[in-house]
């Protein structure tokens, strides 16, 4: 009796000390939400500004205006308290119910194991409050202004602290030696849906005429114009496209392309081509770990994690770019290196340095590690040979780099007939070619140094770090291999000051490293804190570190998109406010409905100039040319249509549409004699023109 009794307090006191979290946890998320809505600036980096405005209308705020004319609210403690306490005791109480039929335990035990490890993430929350805090009592606003740019990474570290320990408490037994080696059914139904959904996003955005063709769309009108004898180009080009980059893995899509000669054809491969990746990474996590569900959780991790996500579907509704397929290629490369297949792994490099000469910047470095890292024994047949090791690795990392002062000084220029790369304005702070950005590196150290050890550069990488909840720095050997391209990639600066987020193609070699050192960081997290890797662990114990790692990966990967994600996980799917909202993007609107009235009146046989977002729809006819204010090669760098133009299509509600009405036509204002203005159909959606035909034509 008198045992019963202590236990029965014990318990009582578990479950006041697990209340105690919640009650802490919310108050600590009450003060951050409350820092991140009070400012209007703070919270449309998080979330729309129209779901702010619901949301301080829902809680009674009011909102004022600032002296710098930026909108302030104020909302009610106690209001936003009881509105997160309600749902945290909610959750507390149901993931409670859930771990008591997994588990089979108390309920006493889960009511305060799941309380007190769950929602002491939850307080994390107030660590950023505190540090902006400390700061504007020192008078330091922006070092206070620097640390609220990172409210939501840690309320991303908070919830997916949080998620994760739920998700590793509900894991019943399971050997950590793996038996079955085949790809489960699971993983494969993970492959399928991620290729269901963003495909069916990519075909809606391209039927809903929010694709651009530039860097987009232009990639199908190469296999097309190589299809029809007109070369491997775009009429965006230079000339051929190899004088833009030293790319052309997405000619391997023909046979499949000529099935159905369609761009949509193009998007599903390119989905499915980064779904497959997750393969590999199953395959390279089970064999360090031992653990299918280990495996299986990276593998989710990365199908969620959202600059990849952005690889398939970028910022400004970039959806096909052939750098993507190196993602998988490499992947798929690195399990190679790894099972000691080198000559597998070199025909893979090989394929990957197809899909953009950047590939070598990650298999150059990836042939050092091999040299100077890779422990293995010999064997009978020499295949693990340290010899074969050196050789590799040195070759490698020579062959790779060689290829790309080839391909950037020789290559690309000789296409470009001698002219200098063209992204070299990347980099215009360090030289206007790649010789001065060299020279500039070497002479100019202090330059260099300022920009990779900047402030932008470190959220760069918790940009891409965080989202796999630091897994790879548990490998810091591979994650280094990583470092040359992310040291480049921060040098590099765009009009859109947005280079060092990762919401464009440019991280795509980035991605298969990070998840090879994700892999052997699990395993290396399991070996530092674990006593026994292979034994079995008893679930009413508190998770294993190496269990919640992999748990803490996934979860991270999934909040991570809940913020930022343009994916049906994300808050800005079903924000009708967001850019991303579903039925603004992937259901075609009026503007798409009148489109193909357009495309019926212009015969194939004709060549078009026409704006952005309807410029994919007239790749197929002779020719297709750019109608923008950049000066081409095919109008001689002249701001005009290329002589040989039949037809004008301007679309008046495209994104960057500055043309509305046909007087501002330049062709039509400046040489009316020449275009005939056709009847508008569209209800001023669209503006159209003809090119004259002389008499004697």
């Amino acid at each position: 009796m008198p045992a019963t009794t202590t236990q029965s307090g014990h318990g009582f006191q578990r479950i006041v000390w697990a209340l105690a979290c919640v009650v802490a946890g919310s108050f600590s998320q009450t003060l951050l939400w409350q820092s991140i809505l009070e400012s209007s600036q703070a919270a449309t980096a998080v979330i729309s500004q129209g779901l702010w405005l619901q949301i301080v209308e829902g809680l009674n705020g009011q909102i004022t205006v600032a002296a710098g004319g930026n909108p302030l609210a104020e909302i009610s403690t106690t209001k936003l308290f009881l509105a997160i306490l309600i749902p945290a005791i909610v959750c507390w109480f149901a993931g409670a119910a859930w771990l008591k039929w997994r588990q089979q335990t108390s309920w006493s035990r889960v009511l305060g194991d799941w309380g007190v490890a769950g929602f002491s993430w939850w307080v994390v929350a107030i660590v950023p409050v505190i540090l902006q805090t400390a700061a504007l009592l020192c008078g330091t606003s922006e070092v206070a202004a620097t640390v609220g740019s990172t409210f939501l990474m840690w309320e991303t570290i908070a919830l997916a602290g949080w998620l994760a320990t739920f998700l590793s408490m509900s894991f019943r037994e399971e050997s950590l030696v793996a038996g079955n080696q085949r790809t489960p059914l699971l993983l494969w139904g993970m492959v399928g849906l991620y290729t269901a959904v963003f495909g069916v996003m990519n075909w809606r955005l391209y039927e809903g005429l929010w694709i651009p063709h530039g860097d987009s769309a232009m990639y199908e009108e190469h296999l097309w114009n190589m299809v029809h004898g007109k070369g491997f180009r775009s009429y965006l080009d230079q000339g051929l496209f190899l004088g833009e980059h030293i790319q052309f893995i997405h000619v391997f899509l023909l046979p499949i392309y000529l099935l159905r000669p369609e761009h949509t054809t193009l998007e599903i491969c390119e989905s499915f081509a980064l779904a497959v990746g997750a393969l590999p990474i199953f395959w390279m996590t089970q064999r360090h770990t031992e653990s299918r569900r280990l495996a299986l959780l990276v593998a989710a991790a990365y199908l969620l994690y959202v600059p990849m996500h952005f690889l398939d579907i970028a910022i400004d509704w970039k959806t096909f770019r052939p750098t993507s397929f190196g993602v998988p290629v490499l992947l798929f490369a690195l399990d190679q290196l790894e099972r000691r297949r080198y000559k597998t792994m070199g025909l893979l490099f090989v394929l990957a340095l197809t899909a953009k000469e950047d590939y070598a910047i990650v298999i150059a470095p990836v042939g050092l590690w091999i040299a100077c890292c890779s422990k293995v024994e010999p064997t009978s047949d020499g295949r693990g040979s340290r010899r074969a090791e050196l050789l590799t690795g040195f070759g490698w990392a020579v062959g790779s780099t060689l290829y790309l002062i080839v391909a950037v000084a020789v290559l690309i220029p000789l296409f470009r007939s001698g002219e200098e790369v063209h992204y070299t304005g990347y980099f215009a702070a360090l030289g206007s070619s790649p010789g001065e950005i060299v020279e500039t590196v070497f002479t100019r150290p202090g330059l260099i140094f300022g920009k990779l050890f900047a402030l932008q550069t470190l959220f760069y990488a918790m940009a891409l770090l965080l989202p796999i909840g630091f897994l790879p720095c548990w490998s810091l050997t591979r994650l280094a291999v990583a470092l040359p391209m992310f040291g480049m990639l921060s040098l590099v600066e765009l009009s859109d000051q947005t280079a060092l987020i990762p919401f464009h193609h440019f991280h795509a070699p980035l991605v298969p490293v990070i998840f090879w050192a994700a892999a052997a960081g699990l395993a290396n997290v399991g070996r530092l804190y674990s006593k026994n890797d292979t034994a079995t662990v008893n679930e009413s114990s508190p998770p294993t570190r190496r269990r919640f790692a992999a748990a803490w990966a996934c979860s991270a990967a999934l909040v991570s998109g809940l913020f930022i994600g343009m994916s049906p996980v994300g808050i800005g799917f079903w924000d009708s406010n967001s850019a991303f909202y579903w039925q603004s993007r992937y259901v075609p609107g009026r503007r798409a409905e009148l489109f193909p009235a357009i495309v019926a009146e212009i015969p194939v046989e004709a060549r078009v100039a026409s704006t952005d977002f309807v410029h994919p729809r007239f790749t197929h006819h002779e020719r297709s040319y750019d109608y923008s204010n950049y000066a081409r090669k095919v109008s001689g760098y002249e701001l005009k249509v290329p002589d040989d133009t039949d037809y004008i299509v301007i679309d008046t509600q495209h994104p960057y549409s500055e043309i509305k009405t046909p007087d501002q036509i330049r062709e039509y204002r400046e040489q009316p004699d020449q275009w005939e203005l056709l009847p508008d159909e569209t209800e001023g959606y669209f503006i159209v023109l003809k090119r004259v035909l002389e008499d004697n034509e």
